[in-house]
């Protein structure tokens, strides 16, 4: 078989498979080649499950021979983040804590993907305990940007594995978890679209739990299309899962092409472009007139809650708070078994007061309804995903450098977790050194259809995500 599934989409594998063009057993054999190829050097993932993989493809080259059909994942390889329950395997959370944590039971979307007759190729690496926005590990190594072969970039994070193994080929499509833009980072710095759904949406049921009130499971793919295909097998009420309780699931395909003539679009004026590199800010306001190309409306605006959402989250961090809650024995037994970096983080949480973590709380409480009657009138702002490209390693991981730089990943992903919107990332350009450039697009609380529509026509008017990676300099 040749190379051209390698970087091909979910729906375009799905075509093929159907019309027997290649089967469930080639292409999974095919992604498991390329993980035994390049993983050593990329470390996307922390656990290969082969024989699993092509237990299920074999399974599924047989039902769909025999006219079973379970829709466009079947017999699609994928990978999921290791903060994801699969019955038997290790669950690690990136932290050799929970190098023996093995789960009885699937977590829902795990279920979900298996329903849908996505084949799993294995678990992908992460930060630790999924808090950290720049994707360095240095218990289990961090996953090489397959994007410059020569220098060692940050693949963004904590989907860090799930961003590298897409990006390089090595799976179609990864199941990640974005808590503060943990998605949508690693989309951004890999050159993958990432989607953020509305906290609620999707079942965490099964998922280690970084902020229980903020963690949101999403896809990282190739394109919206993939993103709206996955997000939609996945959405829906979990009997386990109270905060899906009163969101049923949508249909976000059956619009998904069209025409966004008249809608409003919006870039804010506040801090989202602070410090942003220049040829982000190029790339980003250059997506403004392809969507003035397309007749919708872009405008400038400011929103006063933004500025006060700077001033919440100067008071302190509350997913340390959470952070700290679930994982405070661990924390006062095994400090020295963390990684410092993000155990210095978490114990920021350990001294917040409780009137000050309430009071907080309530500020965003009150923001969340503030922001929904002031986007009424707005389909989405747009923003840079990240204010800069995918740094070198050995630059980020100083003392007197990371925690900046890891600040700066979050910043401008944070607002949508905090704010209770959806979010999706996807490539808006490159730079001169050839590092994709993410393009954030926000939505409105539980507006996923509107959101990926928009995010679809611009895909389809630039095609950025076409290009890929140059994977000989890896051999």
């Amino acid at each position: 078989m040749d190379d051209t599934p390698t970087f091909a989409s979910v729906h375009e594998l799905a075509t093929r498979l159907r019309q027997r063009e290649l089967s469930p057993v080639e292409l999974t054999e095919h992604f498991l080649q390329r993980i035994e190829r390049y993983n050593p050097k990329l470390n996307a993932y922390i656990a290969v499950t082969a024989e699993r993989a092509l237990a299920s493809a074999r399974a599924a080259e047989n039902a769909l021979a025999s006219g079973t059909d379970l829709g466009p994942l079947h017999g699609i390889p994928v990978a999921f983040k290791d903060l994801i329950d699969v019955a038997g395997l290790p669950t690690t959370g990136g932290s050799i804590l929970l190098g023996e944590n093995i789960p009885a039971k699937d977590a829902t979307v795990a279920l979900k993907m298996a329903r849908a007759g996505a084949v799993l190729l294995g678990k992908t690496h992460m930060v630790e305990f999924a808090f950290g926005g720049v994707g360095i590990n240095h218990h289990y190594g961090t996953p090489w940007n397959p994007w410059d072969a020569a220098t060692q970039r940050i693949p963004g994070g904590s989907s860090s594995g799930s961003g590298v193994a897409v990006a390089a080929g090595l799976a179609p499509a990864a199941l990640g978890s974005d808590t503060g833009g943990s998605v949508r980072i690693p989309s951004s710095f890999c050159g993958l679209v990432g989607l953020k759904p509305t906290f609620g949406r999707l079942s965490n049921q099964g998922c280690l739990p970084l902020d229980s009130t903020l963690d949101s499971v999403g896809p990282m793919v190739r394109t919206v299309r993939d993103a709206a295909l996955i997000y939609q097998i996945l959405a829906g009420p979990d009997p386990a899962a109270p905060p899906t309780w009163g969101h049923p699931s949508e249909d976000v395909l059956e619009n998904l092409e069209g025409d966004i003539a008249g809608m409003r679009l919006a870039l804010p004026r506040e801090d989202f472009w602070d410090e942003v590199d220049e040829e982000v800010a190029a790339a980003v306001h250059a997506s403004t007139r392809v969507f003035a190309d397309l007749n919708a409306h872009v405008d400038d605006i400011s929103l006063k809650e933004l500025d006060d959402l700077q001033v919440l989250r100067s008071r302190g961090s509350l997913v340390a708070v959470e952070t700290y809650l679930n994982l405070k024995d661990e924390l006062e037994n095994n400090l020295d078994k963390f990684d410092p970096i993000v155990a210095a983080r978490m114990l920021d949480g350990k001294d917040f007061l409780a009137v000050d973590y309430l009071d907080i709380q309530n500020g965003y409480a009150d923001l969340r309804r503030r922001i929904a009657a002031s986007l009424h009138a707005v389909d989405a702002l747009i923003t840079p995903t990240t204010p800069i490209v995918a740094a070198a390693v050995e630059e980020v991981d100083q003392e007197d450098c990371y925690f900046p730089i890891n600040g700066l990943c979050l910043r401008n992903t944070m607002a949508a977790n905090l704010l209770g919107l959806c979010a999706i990332s996807l490539p808006c350009g490159f730079t001169r050194a050839g590092l994709p450039i993410g393009l954030q697009l926000i939505g409105r609380a539980f507006d996923e259809g509107r959101l990926l529509r928009l995010a679809h026509a611009y895909e389809t008017a630039m095609a950025w995500g076409q290009r890929h990676p140059e994977m000989n300099a890896f051999d």
